[in-house]
């Protein structure tokens, strides 16, 4: 069984579906040099099945203005510059695993949070195969795309015994398996985690803890980390109202 999620977070970012589009685009033409097989054919967030119109095939280039169509069409609101953007793709590979990516961005309310994340998920296969052992490079792609506060790597349990240790809130930034920083927070971040240290574009930092998937550290070495990094600043929540974007 396989349920494994990598995610980033920021704040207050107006942007336009054409904008989002290209981000959304950037991502998923790295996640596909990553690995085609994986990431192949990107489907309509219908009803979750293969009936589901193909809206990126994996034969083609991913295109920015076709995904900023999808983003207009699955958005009709009177009040989307303040709200944001909210849609989904989903993949799927028979005998292997099937993969989420969902996005909220491009809203003016300082009380929402924007967010991309990568869900994966398998019946038959576990957190061995391949793709989830390079999630903190998945980590990175989102980072670099998004220009992000604040994300992780994690499955359930990792997500819940962090959760319940430390009282956080859905949207309070923390450390799973991996963590990406913004370089305000990267700043502060020590230096003595039992990880691999990960230097991204606008500063960034990904600090993973599983030392390029060669190793899986327990729920206990993840909390340890995250009162490291909550004791050094490098976790402190966004302020609320929300008035920038990052850290």
């Amino acid at each position: 069984m396989l349920d494994v999620v990598v995610n980033g977070t920021w704040g207050v970012r107006e942007e336009d579906v054409q904008e989002i589009g290209r981000r959304w685009a950037k991502t998923l033409t790295a996640l596909k040099e990553l690995d085609g097989a994986t990431f192949g054919d990107w489907h309509d967030a219908g009803r979750g099945d293969a009936s589901d119109p193909v809206v990126l095939p994996s034969g083609g280039a991913v295109s920015e203005e076709v995904l900023a169509d999808y983003i207009e069409r699955k958005n009709d609101g009177p009040d989307l510059d303040v709200v944001g953007y909210t849609t989904s793709l989903w993949a799927h590979n028979p005998g292997k695993l099937r993969v989420t990516t969902a996005i909220h961005a491009g809203g003016s309310s300082p009380y929402v949070t924007n967010s991309i994340s990568l869900a994966f998920r398998s019946r038959e296969l576990d957190e061995s195969t391949e793709v989830i052992r390079r999630a903190a490079e998945i980590l990175r792609i989102i980072a670099e795309a998004w220009d992000i506060d604040a994300g992780q790597v994690y499955n359930d349990s990792q997500y819940d015994a962090v959760a319940e240790q430390f009282e956080l809130q859905n949207s309070h930034p923390r450390c799973g398996r991996a963590v990406y920083l913004s370089a305000g927070r990267a700043a502060t971040a020590p230096e003595s985690l039992d990880g691999t240290y990960i230097r991204t574009a606008f500063g960034g930092l990904v600090i993973d803890l599983t030392r390029g998937g060669t190793t899986v550290p327990d729920n206990e070495t993840i909390i340890e980390a995250n009162r490291e990094l909550r004791a050094a600043g490098s976790l402190t929540p966004l302020p609320v109202p929300i008035d920038r974007d990052k850290f």
